[in-house]
């Protein structure tokens, strides 16, 4: 049984709460890129430019790429012969985050109830998804999630008969209703399969993947591809501003599901799709 310290959790999450909001990571900087090349509007150009140019300034001058920091969300796997010492993970989680949020200048958008609406102060609680797997070791991935995407997010309860086709006009149908909300260019995360809540959770979690790395199933990885392309013939484009470049990735995850159902859910991030990893 390897023992692992509450204090070098807090010191880890709180690293990858600063890292997260002041530098994209290396796929997403890519995506970006690759997307001003590809963009055929020069209004669209012209933000994709902009977008990079603040991507240097938070970096060089450390400060959060966007002013809504996000709610921190993490996946937690722990190591079935692991053994947390000096206080319990939920804890050291959140102490984590409220040193990193308090510490690092990062916005505090967290809010004590959904109906007082009294801010915390200091970002916490964290949105905390835990997964028990073999080995000795946590891996913490944190993604920041800001709520203009947020709030664009769906899920549709299809009928097995629906199939491809409506798997593809659902998300397309989501992508559509958000425009300029989400801020493209965007990420799409999808979850297909499960129940309702597992759908939900496959498609938060595919916003980690980097969008570099297509779906491991050879099926799935032509869905995304297909999908996409249907994305970026939508006109939307960078800001909302028309374009070709709507969507810079769509990243679908699936499992397996009831003999009655298709769950489908589609969970947007825009451009700052931040994520963050440590292995412990």
């Amino acid at each position: 049984m390897r023992e692992i310290s509450s204090a070098d959790i807090t010191a880890a999450v709180r690293e990858m709460c600063i890292e997260a909001n002041h530098k994209l990571a290396p796929d997403m900087v890519n995506a970006l890129k690759n997307a001003k090349d590809l963009e055929q509007s020069p209004i669209g150009k012209r933000v994709l430019g902009q977008l990079e140019e603040n991507l240097q300034i938070a970096e060089e001058d450390t400060i959060p790429i966007c002013q809504d920091t996000g709610m921190a969300v993490f996946f937690v796997e722990i190591g079935q012969d692991v053994h947390v010492t000096g206080g319990w993970i939920e804890d050291a989680i959140n102490e984590g985050v409220k040193k990193g949020y308090t510490e690092g200048f990062l916005r505090k958008s967290v809010v004590k109830s959904p109906i007082d609406r009294v801010n915390t102060g200091d970002n916490t609680p964290a949105v905390i998804h835990y997964f028990m797997v073999p080995g000795d070791q946590i891996r913490i991935t944190l993604a920041p999630k800001g709520f203009g995407s947020e709030n664009m997010s769906r899920i549709f309860m299809l009928k097995p008969a629906d199939g491809i086709e409506g798997i593809k006009n659902a998300v397309v149908t989501a992508v559509r209703d958000a425009g300029p909300n989400a801020c493209p260019p965007m990420v799409v995360g999808v979850g297909i399969g499960g129940t309702f809540e597992k759908c939900a959770l496959l498609a938060k979690k595919a916003l980690t993947r980097s969008v570099e790395e297509g779906a491991s199933d050879p099926e799935i990885r032509n869905l995304e591809k297909d999908i996409l392309e249907r994305i970026n013939k939508s006109g939307i484009g960078p800001a909302g501003l028309g374009g070709t470049v709507t969507a810079l990735a769509v990243n679908i995850e699936t499992y397996p599901t009831h003999i009655a159902g298709l769950p489908v859910a589609i969970n947007i991030c825009c451009h700052v799709n931040r994520h963050s990893v440590r292995v412990l």
